[in-house]
Parts: structure tokens; C-alpha cells; sequence
């Protein structure tokens, strides 16, 4: 299922990416929103160029963007594309390479195909609902993915710009089991786990939404982890409020969690 949305997503990945290097090599400028952080010509031209590919294919389709106005009659449409064209912004701005672009498809709440873009490398993590995640490494290569089978000798993901003192404090607590702690930007934290790179990465603040989460969300999950808020359960997508409001950790184990 979902062949000819994961064929045009992973399209609008692509050329996304080509977009964003392209102002990374070139220049940009940087503006900032109300909330403090930063928005670049990649994000917003990225942003179009996303939507229209997809929209053309798919003109049903409703979406959510974090670079356009929120139509709220997404809401009443079982399938919306849900879009970040440049995760890690601030990534981008400070050129530490670390940004991706999210693409996701959710139908009735549930993401069922998630695209990150790794604009540096070219390569691509992606997954569809019941068949698995995969790497499309820089060769063209198709790799399937699993998480870990760790239970000790951990390593955790954190933010690069944004470790919060819970986080810090939880790291701390359990440093007997999170023998390794790795700064790492944007999507990656997650596609990293899924791959079987590292195990666990904490989100315990509330500085996140939708478009940030969607994408790996799928991911992670079709390669045997979790996505999970503090209670244990999921997180649903193409909500009223986009914000994700509750704590979450990725990890590949549940008994990793650790909390």
C-alpha cells in the first residue's frame, strides 16, 4: 500500500534536499518568529516546492506545515501530509550539517509513511505502515533497519542545542546503564536509533510539534522501537492543537526507558 505516496514523497525529499544545499552553499539569510527561532529562505522555499509536487499528485490531500498557515479544514480530511522542509534550523544557521527534511503521511490519525531527508549526505530513511524501515544509503543502496537489542551499555541521543535539566538529571541517574551520551541535531536522533546506533533519546519538555515528530515517528516504530509518551501510549497525528503538549522517549526497548 501507499507505493505512489512514498515514490512522490520520497521525490519531494529529494529535491527538497537540493533546495536546502544549494542555500547552504550559496548563503542565506536568517529571520526569527515570534517564538525566538529561526526561519531561512530553505525553510520557506522548500516549503513550496514540497507542497507542490505532492499537492499535484495528490490534490485531495490536506496539509500541515510548519512554514505555512494552518487551514483547519485539514481536520475534517482523513489524509494529510505532514511537513517539516527543514528540521533542525538552527542546525542549519550554526552549519554543523545536522538537519533533515520530514515528510509524513497520516490517514485518520495515524502516520502510515514517514520520509527524513539528510540534505548533507543524500541518503534517506523511510518506512511505510506494516512493511518495514529502510535506508537509502548515498550509493543507492536499500538497507533494511533494526533497532538495537541493548539493554546495557546504552547510548542516548540528546538535542544539540536543548538538554533539558529532567533529561540531564535522567542520564545522570542511570549513567550505570547510559554509558555513552551523543549530541546529535534534528530527525537524526531518531533514524540513529532505528538504524541500531544508539538506544534511547529523551524528549521531556514541551518544545515539539507535530511535523517535528511525525516522520521518524513511523520509522522507528517499522524497525522494531517505540515512540512513546510517558504513560506508555502513542502519540496521534493532524490534531486541532499541533503541539506535542506530552513528554515522549525513543527508544528501542521499552525496559529502556528507564524513567
Amino acid at each position: 500500500m501507499y507505493k505512489e505516496e512514498l515514490n512522490k514523497m520520497l521525490e519531494a525529499g529529494r529535491e527538497a534536499s537540493k533546495n536546502i544545499m544549494k542555500y547552504y552553499n550559496e548563503g542565506f539569510h536568517t529571520e526569527y518568529k515570534d517564538d525566538d527561532s529561526p526561519v531561512t529562505e530553505a525553510d520557506k522555499t522548500s516549503d513550496v516546492l514540497i507542497r507542490n509536487i505532492l499537492s499535484k499528485a495528490f490534490p485531495t490531500y490536506a496539509f500541515l506545515t510548519e512554514e505555512s498557515r494552518d487551514d483547519k479544514s485539514r481536520l475534517n480530511n482523513d489524509y494529510v501530509f505532514i511537513i517539516d522542509p527543514l528540521d533542525g534550523t538552527e542546525d542549519y544557521v550554526h552549519k554543523d550539517g545536522e538537519f533533515t527534511t520530514n515528510i509524513a503521511l497520516a490517514y485518520k490519525h495515524e502516520i502510515v509513511v514517514g520520509v527524513v531527508a539528510i540534505p548533507m549526505t543524500g541518503e534517506i530513511y523511510y518506512a511505510v505502515k506494516g512493511e518495514g524501515a529502510y535506508k537509502i544509503d548515498k550509493d543507492g543502496n536499500v538497507i533494511k533497519l533494526h533497532v538495537s537489542s541493548k539493554t546495557c551499555d546504552l547510548t542516548c541521543f540528546r538535542s544539540v542545542y536543548h538538554f533539558a535539566e529532567k533529561e540531564r538529571e535522567t542520564v545522570e541517574k542511570h549513567k550505570d546503564k547510559i554509558t555513552n551520551v551523543v549530541k546529535k541535531g534534528s530527525s537524526l536522533k531518531a533514524c540513529l536509533i532505528a538504524e541500531g546506533k544508539g538506544e534511547i533519546s529523551y524528549r521531556l519538555n514541551s518544545g515539539t510539534k507535530e511535523w517535528d515528530t511525525a516522520a521518524f515517528d513511523l520509522i522507528v516504530q517499522e524497525s522494531g522501537g517505540y515512540v512513546v509518551k510517558l504513560d506508555g501510549t502513542k502519540m496521534t497525528y493532524n490534531r486541532e492543537d499541533v503541539r506535542n503538549l506530552d513528554p515522549y522517549v525513543i527508544v528501542n526497548k521499552l525496559e529502556n526507558i528507564l524513567l
